[in-house]
């Protein structure tokens, strides 16, 4: 597992399982804009915590639907990475978790819960650009370099 980011001295970072997807369709990747209440505006790989009683591919499943209205089947495991950072919260964790390939099989507007996430389909490339977290940029350009989509 990789591992990103740099712990702050003194700060306990709560180790959190989460999962994260890449799911492309006609040349783009979903993402999620993320503008919590309290300020900020950063894209994400759909995905997020390991609730209890969940493994990373049934938290992959709901964190799409919650996220992004999406309905997927996860695939292959991408990568394994962990990132310290802290939540919107303040709150420090060191997410640690597969990033997996995703196909989207439908849409259930009813399963988005989370107001403050909007879904966007953005070319690979300029995700890896923009994505808030390291480990998502590394994730999508290591994607794109198993399956030659970033050949154009």
């Amino acid at each position: 597992m990789l591992q990103f980011g740099e712990p702050e001295p003194g700060v306990v970072y709560a180790a959190r399982p989460a999962a994260f997807g890449i799911a492309e369709r006609e040349g783009k990747i979903a993402v999620v804009r993320v503008r919590p209440e309290g300020g900020g505006d950063w894209l994400d790989l759909p995905g997020g915590a390991v609730d209890p009683g969940e493994d990373e591919l049934d938290a992959l499943v709901r964190e799409f639907g919650e996220e992004a209205g999406l309905v997927v089947r996860p695939g292959k495991e991408l990568v394994r990475v962990a990132i310290y950072f802290r939540k919107a919260d303040n709150e420090p964790v060191n997410n640690q978790g597969g990033v997996y390939a995703v196909e989207v099989t439908g849409e259930d507007p009813a399963l988005k819960i989370e107001a403050d996430h909007q879904l966007v389909w953005i070319d690979p490339t300029e995700a890896v650009k923009r994505l808030r977290h390291d480990s998502h940029a590394w994730a999508v350009a290591s994607w794109l370099r198993r399956t030659g989509r970033g050949d154009d």
